[in-house]
């Protein structure tokens, strides 16, 4: 204790300042507590600066606001998804009802068909149809329409499509004129049936008729009545295990989300050894499966 006794030994002078000092401390932390050093001067905000500055800060937020608001452009309203139907203002049911006529691999070409499909109100029509945009054929065909009516009210006599003689009853060879003899089939849908059978490089299923734009299902049936399958397209199938992305995405039914998930599966196991595996993979859509395999392989 002797040790530190020392360290408690001051001169007056010292303890002098140490007192001084603590009621220095003990004055300032009076001050602080009980004085208000707030201004009783209030700011005005009602001056003509601040009232403009205000304005322009509002003028930018709806601005801003008006900005972030989807646009519309013109769009074919049989391509409607669900965040586009949400986006135009369609209930769910709506939605639903143009997809389920879809399904049926049929067409809304009007305005007043789609409200007879979807059953949208007036005013939601209004806002939307302006950006209604269908194909050129698509109104061509409904202003023949309107001129045939014409004809037909002047008791003028209909005018049918010349006798044609069919070259060929095989599909995969058939003409433009030989499809236009088909009864409901004009230039418009015969050019599309073979653009399609192009683009499969023939067709090697009768259902593949089915997914000719445009072509309904009674029109198709008709034109397998008249035309068949006698020789089937010699087709030069992709090796899925060795192909690049931009190969198998060639492949018609084959968009582009589902060849990333082939090549996921490929990644994962290596190689392929049967091309039914790809039944294997997520999501992978079965009902297009005998289509898909027709232009791939695994060797």
């Amino acid at each position: 204790m002797k040790i530190f006794k020392p360290l408690f030994w001051y001169n007056k002078r010292q303890r002098n300042g140490v007192f001084f000092l603590l009621a220095v401390i003990v004055v300032l932390q009076f001050i602080y507590a009980f004085v208000d050093f707030s201004s009783e001067d209030e700011q005005n905000t009602t001056t003509d600066e601040l009232i403009a500055f205000q304005y322009q800060i509002d003028s930018l937020k709806q601005i801003e606001l008006e900005n972030r608001k989807p646009k519309l452009f013109p769009f074919n309203p049989n391509y409607i998804t669900d965040f586009k139907g949400y986006q135009l203002g369609m209930t769910t049911e709506e939605i639903d009802r143009l997809h389920t006529y879809r399904k049926q691999n049929k067409f809304v070409n009007s305005v007043s068909e789609f409200q007879q499909i979807t059953k949208v109100s007036d005013s939601l029509l209004a806002a939307i149809s302006p950006y209604f945009k269908f194909p050129d054929w698509v109104v061509k065909r409904e202003n023949q329409k309107k001129n045939k009516t014409i004809e037909t009210s002047s008791f003028e006599k209909p005018i049918y499509n010349k006798v044609h003689k069919i070259s060929t009853n095989d599909i995969n060879k058939a003409t433009q004129q030989d499809f236009e003899t088909v009864s409901g089939v004009g230039e418009v849908l015969a050019i599309r049936i073979i653009k399609y059978r192009n683009k499969l490089q023939g067709y090697s299923l009768s259902s593949q008729l089915y997914e000719v734009w445009g072509l309904s299902k009674e029109t198709a049936n008709e034109v397998l009545e008249t035309f068949k399958i006698v020789d089937k397209p010699i087709i030069s199938k992709v090796n899925v295990n060795t192909a690049t992305f931009k190969e198998v995405l060639k492949n018609p039914y084959i968009d582009y989300e589902l060849c990333k998930k082939i090549f996921e599966y490929r990644d994962e196991v290596a190689e392929l050894q049967d091309i039914s595996e790809l039944r294997n993979i997520k999501d992978f859509p079965l009902d297009k499966y005998d289509r898909i395999v027709i232009y791939l392989e695994a060797q």
